[in-house]
């Protein structure tokens, strides 16, 4: 840059190195500046000019996003301070306006909808929407993708209720083959236990287990688990309740696999002579009655409103659903101190729990002359299993169960149970859960829906002792994100929920606490290729 001054002082040019282009020409007429007034102007030129060219390669290296230097800021804050606003944001508070417009309209029928986004910019290239035209397929789409999100989650639901309804081939091979194994095998037939082995079947020195169950493998986990777990497992009984279909092929397994120095007994419903209509008319009535026949077994979406009804609590309404809630065998807990007669205290086992820890010590906890040691499930955080009151079991709209309940007071869980044989015989226990079954089947089931629990809840209120509940963790069956190390120190898990670990839905992670305990090298297991 060259500042050229005329001779004659009356002209000033400031010009680029290449002396072709003139930047600035001053011309100066000698009445109206003195020399002192233009040798300060020609200063103050000097100074400001190198400025002016640095300032403008900063903002260029900048680029506009990324400002901080003050003409950058001038140049974002000067069209606001002159009332004019970036048009972006007049586009968006546009386009706000057309959707909350559109948002009530009715969509026109026959509007065609693209499959994909890919498809609605290639649909806008080729025949352009007006901004409204766009707003209404945009929120069809959007509405479209919903309902079959939802549809589809539905149909999951279903689904996997079939799947933890129905029988795995393989178990269905396993209880055929030991069957026919009992029918061929005399070795598979011989006496459990052996006959003089059957005073301890009484013997209340003895540490007494009770198992109602049609899942010759899922017992056999239970059963296997509780042995290998316990400091002196020539102290446990067992006690396997089975149904008549069952009990050949539940005797081999056990004729066949000993898992001394325990004992096991195997009875099958049949075998009880307690067991009689005149003792279980409810029960009966409960497995004939034609409209509780169709609730667990008919059409599960005929009358559901799917419209209004949340994924969840359609879930909820199909676990409820279950056939095992009629079953004799799932109903037998209540009759225990009958069938029993000669036992004192008894620990009561569901079929899906395995056995992780020595439980002699339950044999010393006091229950304090209650007859119901239990885990209580209203004091965690998760949804589905350990914050239940009885407000989630029962319908308390219905007067009976507004009267006779709290909503608010706490539940407690079946699966791994303290019973105290003595102190349930002084009791109206049996009485009360036939008497509010009888209420419920009058009320066609609008009492609750749940299984065996909400009439227990009510047969055992006042008679229920809490113990710790690292003796029985819970939700095995329900919860993808179970804390694994949680599991590592309960005393008893339990896989109550759909998600079995015997079936293809239940929870990998969740599946080898169970899996550990499964004979694989028995040819049974093998043939049938158990979880293979």
């Amino acid at each position: 840059m060259q500042l050229h001054i005329s001779p004659s002082m009356r002209s000033i040019t400031i010009s680029s190195s290449n002396e072709f282009i003139d930047l600035m020409k001053i011309k100066v007429a000698a009445r109206h500046i003195s020399y002192r007034t233009l040798f300060h102007t020609i200063l103050i030129l000097a100074f400001l000019l190198p400025f002016v060219f640095i300032l403008t390669a900063v903002v260029t290296l900048e680029g506009v996003n990324k400002c901080s230097s003050i003409d950058c800021l001038g140049r974002r804050l000067g069209p606001r301070l002159l009332g004019r606003v970036d048009n972006t944001e007049r586009l968006a508070r546009d386009f706000y306006k057309i959707l909350n417009e559109v948002s009530t309209q009715d969509i026109p029928d026959g509007l065609k909808l693209p499959d994909s986004f890919s498809q609605l910019v290639s649909d806008m290239k080729n025949s352009p929407y007006d901004a409204k035209t766009f707003a209404l397929v945009l929120r069809a789409m959007m509405e479209k993708f919903e309902r079959d999100i939802r549809e589809s989650k539905f149909a999951e639901l279903m689904n996997k209720h079939f799947a933890a309804s129905s029988i795995p081939k393989g178990i269905y091979c396993l209880s055929l083959r030991l069957t026919d194994e009992y029918s061929s095998n005399a070795h598979a037939r011989r006496q459990l236990p052996s006959p003089e082995l059957l005073p301890v079947l009484s013997d209340n020195a003895y540490h007494h287990f009770i198992l109602a169950t049609d899942n010759i493998l899922a017992a056999s986990v239970v059963v296997s688990s509780a042995v290998q777990s316990s400091s002196k497992p020539e102290k446990i009984v067992f006690h396997i309740i089975t149904d008549k279909k069952t009990y050949a092929g539940m005797h081999s397994w056990f004729a066949l696999n000993s898992v001394a120095p325990a004992i096991v007994e195997i009875k099958g419903v049949h075998q009880f002579d307690w067991l009689t209509r005149e003792n279980v008319p409810v029960l009966e009535a409960v497995e004939s009655h034609n409209g509780v026949r169709d609730y667990y077994h008919g059409n599960h979406i005929a009358g559901a409103n799917l419209t209004e009804t949340t994924p969840r609590t359609f879930a909820s309404k199909l676990q409820s659903r279950s056939p095992k809630y009629i079953s004799l065998l799932n109903h037998l807990r209540i009759y225990i101190p009958e069938l029993f007669p000669n036992l004192d205290k008894v620990v009561f086992l569901d079929d899906d729990i395995v056995v992780q820890r020595d439980l002699a010590p339950l044999w010393d906890v006091d229950l304090g002359g209650k007859v119901n040691g239990a885990v209580e499930t209203c004091h965690g955080e998760d949804e589905w299993v350990m914050s239940k009151r009885l407000r989630n079991y029962f319908n308390f709209s219905h007067p009976l169960i507004a009267k006779h309940l709290d909503p608010e007071e706490c539940a407690w869980a079946y699966g791994m149970n303290v019973f105290d044989l003595q102190a349930w015989r002084k009791t109206n226990i049996r009485e009360t859960y036939h008497s509010w079954l009888r209420e419920n089947l009058k009320s066609n089931l609008t009492m609750w829906k749940l299984g065996t629990l909400p009439p227990a809840l009510i047969a055992f209120k006042s008679h229920v002792h809490v113990i710790d509940s690292s003796w029985h963790m819970l939700g095995l069956g329900y919860q993808n994100k179970t804390n694994i190390e949680n599991v590592k120190k309960a005393a008893v898990i339990h896989y109550n929920g759909q998600s079995k670990p015997w079936l293809e839905i239940g929870f990998e992670h969740l599946r080898p606490f169970w899996t550990k305990y499964v004979n694989y090298s028995n040819d049974f297991i093998k043939n049938c290729h158990i979880l293979e």
